[in-house]
């Protein structure tokens, strides 16, 4: 039962990660890319956390923690550098 909720999170996930991926690309503005980088991450950290559950490893709990705070972090200065206060 399990496996099965897993799987649907990831088709899930992989839908959201394509529809994020097109707005990354297409975004008609430098903001609009922003937010879609950080959603990106945001998936990506949940396709990291599923890998962890997968395969019952609990350090990449610990990847998904650091790649999120550097995520965070990045986009802080980004949105800082686009305010112009950098």
């Amino acid at each position: 039962m399990a496996e099965t909720f897993i799987t649907f999170a990831t088709i899930l996930s992989g839908i959201a990660f394509l529809l994020a991926l097109g707005r990354f690309l297409k975004g008609p503005s430098t903001v609009d890319r922003v937010i879609a980088f950080d959603v990106l991450t945001v998936i990506s950290i949940t396709f990291i956390v599923l890998s962890a559950l997968i395969e019952e490893r609990g350090i990449y709990l610990d990847v998904a923690l650091v790649y999120a705070l550097l995520s965070f972090l990045g986009v802080i200065a980004i949105a800082r550098y686009l305010e112009g206060r950098f």
